[in-house]
């Protein structure tokens, strides 16, 4: 095979690997957050390397089942949340 051939393989099991490893990697912080936006309310959990990305992670993924659309979506993300648990 040509060199370039082996550079490209190892460059997509360099990225293969480094998603595998961020993927099962610990997070060590996880919460469970509760948002209640235009009379809807849900609940979803977020894990991350620090408190802030945790929550941030459940206030994105809670909006991403309350709102619709760009603008919807930024508002209920700044709505502050009703209840916020931080799970072992």
């Amino acid at each position: 095979m040509k060199p370039t051939t082996w550079i490209a393989i190892a460059f997509v099991m360099l990225v293969l690997g480094t998603v595998a490893l961020s993927t099962f990697k610990s997070q060590p912080y996880r919460c469970r957050v509760c948002i209640t936006f235009r009379g809807r309310s849900d609940c979803r959990n977020g894990a991350a390397q620090t408190r802030e990305e945790a929550q941030r992670t459940a206030i994105m993924t809670t909006c991403a089942q309350l709102a619709s659309g760009v603008t919807d979506s930024n508002q209920c993300e700044n709505t502050p949340p009703t209840s916020v648990e931080w799970l072992p």
